[in-house]
């Protein structure tokens, strides 16, 4: 039985990346805080490890406990991270840095799997051929203009940066289904009959379901592919409203008054929410990057060399995965 760490498992993505593990049969590792929730990973196969990706030497005493008992892992997703702070230097420090202590700690303790899985994000290319609407392509320069962008390119250029390191790098654009938050929050506008779309220029946006992601990361797997780098999306690219209208469909067609917010007025509305969850130390879903992210106009991207070479075919097209998604909602109490 070969061994699988999914650092963040508690999280959105992590826990979907462990129910996948077990059900191929695995030995499975839940890398997690202390403090996290456990609601989600309550199968009795599932192994915890806590993990101080913080402070270096806790983090080799943990590692260099676990390599004594049980060796090393087999394969590592890490997928712990942050997609919003208060303070923007955590970005860096937990993205970027906090990456580069565990890889760093894998290395001195002879603990380097045969695939480190990196989850990034379609963000550390931020907005580039938003003249031409094109896809983005892996030979693009990077051009984040976000903090979290750049944190997770700092990241992944590290990581490209060890000769012969076995990484398997995925670029989710953005990502919906059961257990996440923020998508959930237009489905409870859309019910309280309100939408909102910003800017008034034309935006071709992409999603990917979840489950399409863990569907990538052990399709890799199989594949043994190692130093490679995948965009993912389910394939297709949609206006601006197709989300909010799926979620309204789902809904029961109730009555929405869509408005269109001009991008200045969501600039200044996303600063003040920003200066107060700075001064409250709390994290506001609006904030200068979230405006940077929603006023990005193009955001296809190529998925031609993750199905060519991992044979990725995305199981759920946007209507599929919204219908999915909202009966988990509804099922769950939260609409």
């Amino acid at each position: 039985m070969e061994s699988i760490l999914i650092t963040g498992a508690s999280g959105f993505i992590g826990s979907f990346i462990v129910e996948e593990a077990l059900k191929r049969k695995f030995s499975v590792w839940a890398g997690v805080r202390p403090t996290s929730s456990r609601q989600y990973l309550k199968n009795r196969k599932i192994h915890f490890l806590e993990l101080d990706f913080a402070h270096p030497n806790e983090l080799r005493a943990q590692l260099s406990g676990h390599k004594g008992t049980y060796n090393k892992f087999d394969y590592i997703v890490h997928c712990a991270g942050v997609t919003k702070c208060f303070d923007k230097k955590s970005f860096d420090y937990v993205n970027y840095l906090q990456t580069k202590y565990f890889i760093d700690t894998l290395r001195e303790l002879n603990m380097v799997p045969k695939q480190f899985i990196y989850i990034s994000t379609l963000s550390v290319f931020g907005p580039v051929r938003e003249t031409d609407y094109t896809p983005i392509k892996e030979d693009d320069s990077p051009m984040p203009n976000t903090a979290y962008g750049f944190s997770k390119l700092k990241a992944e250029l590290y990581i490209q940066s060890i000769p012969g390191f076995p990484y398997v790098i995925y670029r989710p654009t953005g990502v919906y289904g059961p257990r996440e938050s923020d998508y959930f929050l237009m489905a409870k506008s859309i019910q309280k009959h309100f939408d909102f779309s910003v800017g008034f220029k034309r935006q071709d946006l992409t999603f990917v379901y979840v489950k399409d992601i863990v569907q990538a990361i052990f399709l890799g797997i199989e594949k043994r592919v190692i130093r490679k780098a995948y965009f993912l999306t389910d394939g297709k690219v949609y206006k601006s409203r197709a989300f909010s209208d799926l979620i309204q469909k789902e809904l029961g067609n109730p009555f929405v008054l869509h408005l269109k917010c001009p991008l200045i007025v969501l600039k200044v509305i996303s600063l003040l929410a920003e200066f107060v969850a700075t001064r409250s130390k709390k994290c506001s879903t609006l904030n200068s990057d979230k405006y940077k992210i929603m006023k990005q106009r193009n955001w296809q991207c190529d998925i031609t060399p993750t199905i060519n070479e991992l044979g990725y075919t995305p199981g759920y097209d946007l209507e599929r995965g919204v219908r999915e998604t909202i009966a988990w909602y509804k099922n769950e109490g939260w609409l």
